[in-house]
């Protein structure tokens, strides 16, 4: 089990305080996970107050967004994107549980997986690790009326994640299984239905979809033509639009809002 801390506060760069992991514990970080290979059946489990940016996750407000404090390190580019290499780089990285959004977790986007059918898209490229949102137990804390929090259960094929609902006597809630398929890889498997769209307060946010060799960019992807210029297109609120600037930085539509996304994650 392996936790790390924000440790800077009201100084730090655009009110991203929370989110910000110090350079030493990036450091120790890489070290535990260099010197922990999956080869040698290690498994690692993080626990941090924030998401990396790339885990998928996408419970959360547009203000974190804004602000740029919704990932951990989002202020700092090249520190916000090494969180996601380093789960990417060392499969012993089997699972990363965060909150910070004080959301619930009956949103099926608060788990996500690092492998899905290749019939059901690219690969996510996400190393062998699942990431899992965790709510808040307090109802003062909480954004959405939910009080909830997770329950880890290990067995001889994975573990399970599951939710413990504070306002149901601590009703235990099966969520998603998780096996392991090797040293280097596990497949996870939802146990219930998205609960979470039967009011009209939340949207499930567009993510850019680049595609891999087996599948196309998304429809929202705009090609440069001959001339090096991409063909003028109508912008209203439900127009859902991206592509890549030739510095590499992808931006893109939503909301009638422009978007800039991380060029390596796809992340808003």
């Amino acid at each position: 089990l392996v936790g790390m801390g924000s440790t800077v506060f009201r100084d730090a760069v655009y009110t991203s305080h929370e989110v910000t992991i110090d350079q030493k514990q990036i450091d120790w970080f890489e070290n535990i996970v260099e010197t922990h290979p999956a080869e040698e059946g290690w498994k690692v489990f993080v626990f941090t107050h924030a998401p990396p940016n790339g885990s998928g996750l996408r419970v959360l407000q547009e203000n974190h967004v804004v602000n740029g404090c919704c990932w951990l390190n989002h202020s700092n580019e090249k520190q916000c994107q090494k969180f996601i290499q380093l789960v990417r780089e060392h499969r012993c990285i089997k699972a990363w549980f965060s909150g910070h959004f004080h959301l619930g977790q009956d949103y099926q986007d608060s788990i996500t997986f690092p492998t899905i059918d290749p019939k059901d898209g690219p690969y996510p490229n996400r190393g062998s690790c699942v990431f899992a949102q965790t709510s808040v137990m307090r109802a003062g804390t909480s954004r959405d009326g939910r009080q909830q929090s997770r329950l880890i259960r290990g067995n001889k094929d994975g573990f399970e994640i599951c939710t413990i609902d504070h306002q149901k006597d601590g009703k235990v809630r099966l969520d998603a299984s998780i096996t392991f398929k090797g040293d280097s890889n596990e497949v996870g498997v939802y146990a219930h239905d998205d609960e979470s769209y039967d009011h009209d307060k939340y949207f499930k946010v567009y993510v850019p979809n680049a595609g891999d060799a087996l599948h196309p960019p998304d429809e929202g992807f705009r090609r440069y033509n001959s001339d090096g210029n991409i063909n003028p297109f109508d912008v209203e609120m439900d127009t859902t639009a991206w592509w890549y600037m030739s510095c590499g930085r992808a931006l893109g539509m939503l909301n009638g809002n422009l978007i800039e996304y991380d060029s390596s994650t796809l992340a808003p």
